[in-house]
């Protein structure tokens, strides 16, 4: 059984997607139904949408959009990690407005394509702490070199609930193992924070690249967090540009070879499930 932490959905007649003009190949629509699809046979009983980044206009769109699939008979969908603008004044507003739609489980603001600096603002962190008690989550996608920030942000909120996407966004390609892993190692000591295994694929030469090529980072991503402290994310459709969901699936259980079921279980749905209280 798996549970998916991060599946994007792109509907272009839907939401608007300013990013996408220079995503290459990832330039089109990417619907639920071709997911689910492949999903369901690949034993993946359930997903959590991952916010992809809509102009800022349409981001309560986009929750609404996600609520209506996951209203559908049979749907996969169990719930939405929303975008979200701390740095703005009217984020308090609009997490109250969030907190009433059920469909929402957390929150995620990218910031590896921001300036450095953005999670550093007083008003940025103070909205961070606005989640303490609330049950929400917020994702953290930072670059190696931001990760000092992101564990600033989290030892302000011992409160909040976080999740470090992608593994830290390792440079696989670049051979960038040495800062990275440093960095995941120390954030990955904050009791508040669990590491998703989701993404990486992306991050390598994606034309060639083979699981001795990622396994040295998802190693030390497990061994820093733990069994308990992961979950999963297929990163669809980010993760066919290495292949496909199946590819990712199978290389994932490749790489789990070894581990106990209880261990396997907790980093490819337990763990998920508790932390989002999901009914599956």
């Amino acid at each position: 059984m798996i549970v998916d932490t991060h599946l994007h959905i792109v509907d272009m007649a839907a939401l608007d997607y300013p990013w996408l003009g220079g995503a290459g190949d990832l330039n089109r629509n990417w619907s639920y139904e071709d997911y689910a699809r492949e999903a369901r046979r690949l034993g993946i009983v359930a997903t959590l949408h991952m916010e992809v980044d809509v102009a800022e206009s349409d981001i309560e769109k986009e929750t609404d959009y996600v609520a209506a699939i996951a209203a559908q008979p049979g749907s996969l969908l169990v719930g939405a990690t929303a975008a979200a603008r701390p740095e703005d004044a009217g984020f308090a507003a609009y997490l109250e407005r969030a907190r009433a739609q059920s469909i929402v489980r957390g929150f995620r603001r990218v910031l590896h394509v921001m300036p450095d600096d953005l999670s550093e603002s007083a008003l940025f962190r103070e909205n961070i702490r606005r989640l303490s008690g609330t049950g929400l989550t917020f994702d953290l996608c930072v670059l190696p070199r931001q990760i000092d920030r992101a564990i600033a942000l989290v030892d302000l909120a011992p409160d909040v609930q976080f999740v470090l996407d992608h593994c830290g966004v390792p440079d696989i390609k670049g051979n960038g193992y040495d800062v990275w892993a440093k960095g995941v190692a120390e954030i990955a000591k904050r009791p508040n924070v669990v590491g998703k295994l989701s993404g990486i694929v992306a991050y390598t030469d994606t034309a060639t690249w083979s699981l001795s090529d990622i396994r040295p980072y998802v190693e030390h991503t497990i061994s820093s967090f733990g069994f308990d402290r992961m979950v999963w994310g297929s990163d669809w459709p980010v993760c066919t540009l290495g292949g496909s969901l199946s590819t990712w699936v199978g290389a994932t259980h490749a790489l789990l070879d070894g581990a106990s079921k209880d261990e396997k279980h907790a980093l490819l749905a337990g763990n998920a499930i508790k932390l989002w209280n999901l009914k599956v």
